[in-house]
């Protein structure tokens, strides 16, 4: 990531998501000094000075130097965040992690089309994310490059060839992670009810977890061709499958997908209606 290395970044926003990436950077070489965040919160600008990054709670003064900046804020304040700074992005590669703002709710409020869409995944906070990433024909490779290698300090990086497809990586993987939370907490409930203890049914459910997530990484077969490897015929995997194919799992997980892309789009045209 040595384009990235190069570069001023500021961040609008000090939250989680934030710190993800910028825990990452410094971990990537990017001198803290390089860094500036800019937060309305005292507390989160004592925490951020911690690492030796650059912190005010004046958006104008942060933005100033930098070569890239990028919203981290609620989408709720974007429209009197990106206000007062609109015509001030000259030389300037503009990324956003904003649920629900389009690029051109953004382009609208900043006066520039320079503009990197994100939605990341809160897994980034242990290095693990999941980004899908879009921009118009107005970033060129170099720029996308650039938003690539900023993402990549925090995990798995992959551009969509549409905006529209945004809302799909929203189902898929920005909401994802509480998903499988989801089936832990059932996986433990059930491992409860069977007699273990709550600990044990714990430590068994997340290794698990891990583990098969890491078996689907790094092997040359689907996901689908693993489980069939692991389900005899008349065993126990097998008997559990097929209460999941009489409850028709399979297809409500993929009608809970399709409700969260929907509500993605819904968000997105309320965002991009209260901006104007």
């Amino acid at each position: 990531m040595s384009a990235a290395l190069n570069c001023n970044i500021c961040f609008i926003g000090g939250g989680n998501m934030a710190q993800a990436l910028i825990g990452g950077l410094i971990s990537r070489g990017l001198p803290p000094t390089r860094i500036t965040v800019s937060d309305p919160v005292e507390k989160v600008r004592l925490l951020l000075a911690e690492k030796d990054v650059c912190v005010t709670d004046d958006n104008i003064a942060a933005i100033r130097d930098a070569d890239i900046v990028l919203f981290a804020v609620k989408p709720q304040v974007l429209a009197s965040v990106l206000k007062p700074l609109k015509g001030l992005f000259e030389g300037k590669l503009v990324m956003s992690i904003v649920a629900g703002a389009e690029i051109a709710t953004i382009a609208t409020l900043l006066a520039t089309d320079r503009i990197v869409r994100v939605m990341p995944n809160t897994p980034a906070l242990v290095q693990t994310g999941a980004h899908g990433l879009y921009a118009t024909e107005a970033v060129d490779t170099k720029d996308r490059e650039l938003a690539s290698q900023v993402l990549a300090a925090t995990g798995l990086t992959l551009w969509v060839n549409s905006e529209a497809q945004i809302d799909a990586v929203t189902a898929v993987s920005g909401s994802g992670p509480a998903y499988f939370f989801y089936m832990m907490e059932s996986m433990i409930r059930a491992g409860k009810n069977l007699g273990l203890d709550e600990k044990v049914a714990t430590a068994l459910t997340l290794q698990t977890a891990l583990g098969a997530a890491q078996m689907a990484i790094t092997s040359a077969n689907t996901p689908a061709e693993l489980r069939k490897n692991v389900t005899s015929p008349n065993g126990t995997t097998q008997a559990a499958l097929e209460v999941f194919d009489r409850a028709q799992i399979s297809q409500n997980i993929q009608a809970a997908l399709a409700a969260a892309q929907k509500r993605s789009q819904e968000l997105a045209q309320e965002l991009s209606e209260s901006s104007k």
